[in-house]
């Protein structure tokens, strides 16, 4: 009996293989692509290290040159934890009781964080302990959300940073961020072949063909490498999507909706761009359920708000967020500015479709080319075909599909120009989240097109042609692009660290441009975080007074002369070799040494 049944479930595992081989080999493929360019990645764009920080600094939110400890932080080193676990506990229950009974006078809410009047230096272990944990702080996701109140971000990214940094204590590495990226990648690609086949009568060469055209192009492999939210993101933007087609084709709308619930909250809890989608997405849905189930519309009304006062409730912070911070007041005033630049946006956003998920110019190319050749057999088949007898056919073939393509390509149109009118920056981040839902148009534009096409490729059928077509769509971008967030060249300026590492570093920046060379500061002995104008009014500094050497990192823009006629002339420091001129941050390194 026992051999029988493990009969069975090898013969159902060998049906599952072949049924799904080509769906396994694009994941293989596409996991092994991850891997490769995971790999290859060297450096972090600021914002990646931002998001270690927020994870990982013990109840510190922001790195702040004249306050490299945080308030809560201090508070909670000095007066929570203790010699022992029973102990730390005990500090726990005393100071709940204080702030319950004294409130705004009890000690918690009266501690003082020390605040200097300049910059001070800061120690390698203090930079180690703002982007890394150790056994004190792991597993502490009370901090992660305390950072994160202040951001303009939801915690849940973060907090699935912190957790992988916990577990692996005192690294940051790009396997760390990028790790969750590639499993979120696969997830992405799964749900793409899940939609293609349950909606839209793919077979499961479509499947693979989708998935090798997002997860193998420019923009799929940018998603997987920056190390912030927007992979979750898409993740939670593409299972709404499925989700809700699901819930349109059952039309179970008043129960089994605590998945939809789940996802709805995660992704609101993930980044907030996810409501601009959720709008469209939801909109189109009471517009479907109005005109032909107008009872469910209350359902979906009702999980729709339960999955907002959960997301509230759990993160309160976003309201001001979104409506009251310097980022969601820039957002509304740009959604409510008018046309000017409008054009400009849209070119370049178009831009950045066209480079990253199309394939750039030589991908573009070959796509219209095929829909070019299908729309002329489509023409030359209309031509001798009886008028009447095609329109019944085509409203057959399409009858019951049409809703399916319209909540596919309205959210991902509406997500796309109020995204073009709303982002801060001209970046693909914030286009990320349609990227998937270009791919899978894109499949459906390739597949309609050999549909039309499949006469005259009967020569050697349509089997394996999809794949052929999604290969040559993203295979110019693999071959002649450098994907974004690689960074290359900047393992040089670490190891140049690393070697100097008894040796104290200035770093005169402009902004907050510090963050890009956080990494960096875990190696020198210490840093100081100083702005040009700060350095040159500087009082007396006895670091600088003391030691015989010190490295100098000067960022973009900086006036070099003036900070070596500083260091020259109250010092006595001059300028030796530069150990790097120009590094991928644009940053010049330089040695100077006392005569």
């Amino acid at each position: 009996m026992e051999s029988n049944i493990t009969g069975f479930r090898r013969e159902r595992g060998k049906l599952f293989l072949k049924r799904n081989r080509w769906s396994i080999l694009a994941l293989a493929v596409i996991l092994l692509a991850g891997l490769f360019f995971i790999s290859q990645k060297q450096g972090y764009h600021m914002d990646e290290l931002l998001s270690f920080e927020l994870a990982n600094a013990e109840f510190t939110p922001w790195i702040v040159p004249t306050q490299p400890e945080g308030r809560l932080e201090k508070f909670v080193r000095n007066e929570i934890y203790g010699d022992s676990f029973g102990e730390t506990c005990s500090n726990i229950a005393e100071n709940v009781k204080d702030v319950l009974q004294n409130r705004g006078a009890s000690k918690m809410l009266s501690y003082k964080a020390d605040v200097y009047e300049e910059p001070v230096w800061i120690s390698a272990r203090q930079f180690r302990d703002y982007i890394t944990t150790d056994s004190r702080d792991h597993f502490n996701y009370l901090s992660v959300y305390f950072n994160v109140k202040d951001d303009n971000h939801p915690p849940l990214h973060f907090m699935a940073l912190h957790t992988v940094s916990s577990v692996f204590q005192g690294k940051v590495s790009p396997w760390m961020g990028c790790g969750i990226n590639l499993a979120l990648l696969l997830g992405i690609c799964v749900l793409l072949m899940k939609t293609g086949g349950e909606f839209l009568g793919g077979d499961r060469e479509f499947g693979a063909a989708v998935c090798l055209l997002y997860g193998l192009s420019m923009a799929g492999i940018a998603t997987l490498l920056l190390i912030r939210m927007y992979a979750m993101l898409t993740f939670f933007c593409v299972a709404e999507l499925y989700l809700h087609l699901k819930k349109k084709r059952s039309g179970q709308w008043e129960k089994d909706n605590r998945m939809l619930i789940f996802v709805t909250v995660c992704g609101f809890l993930t980044q907030y761009y996810f409501v601009i989608y959720m709008l469209f997405l939801a909109g189109l849905t009471i517009v479907f359920l109005w005109r032909d189930e107008r009872k469910k519309v209350w359902y979906y009304v009702r999980t729709m708000g339960i999955s907002a006062v959960l997301g509230l409730c759990i993160f309160p912070f976003s309201v001001m967020d979104v409506l009251y911070s310097e980022r969601g007041v820039e957002s509304v005033q740009n959604l409510g500015g008018g046309l000017s630049g409008l054009g400009e946006r849209l070119a370049h956003f178009s831009g950045i479709i066209k480079k990253e998920a199309l394939g750039d110019t030589m991908g573009l190319g070959i796509l219209l080319l095929v829909l070019t050749a299908a729309l002329a057999a489509w023409l030359l088949a209309k031509w001798g075909q009886d008028r009447e007898l095609a329109r019944v056919r085509a409203k057959e073939r399409e009858k019951g599909k049409k809703w399916e393509y319209y909540m596919i390509c309205i959210p991902c149109a509406g997500y796309f120009l109020v995204v073009v009118k709303i982002a801060p920056y001209y970046a693909d981040r914030y286009l990320m989240p349609i990227f998937p839902l270009i791919a899978l148009i894109t499949a459906i534009l390739l597949q309609k097109s050999l549909d039309v096409l499949k006469k005259y490729l009967r020569g050697f059928g349509r089997r394996g042609v999809m794949t052929v077509l999604a290969m040559l769509l993203v295979l110019p971008g693999l071959l002649t692009q450098t994907p974004e967030y690689l960074y290359k060249g900047y393992n040089r300026q670490e190891r140049m660290a690393q070697e100097n590492s008894d040796r104290a570093c200035i770093c005169v920046y402009e902004g907050v441009g510090y963050y890009q060379n956080l990494i960096e500061f875990t190696h020198y002995k210490e840093t100081l975080l100083v702005t040009q104008e700060e350095l040159l009014g500087r009082s007396e500094d006895e670091v600088l007074r003391r030691e015989p050497e010190v490295v100098v990192l000067m960022k973009n823009n900086i006036d070099q002369k003036a900070v070596k006629k500083y260091l020259e002339e109250q010092y006595g420091f001059y300028p030796e070799e530069y150990l790097i001129r120009a590094s991928v941050h644009q940053d010049t390194v330089q040695f100077f040494r006392k005569k």
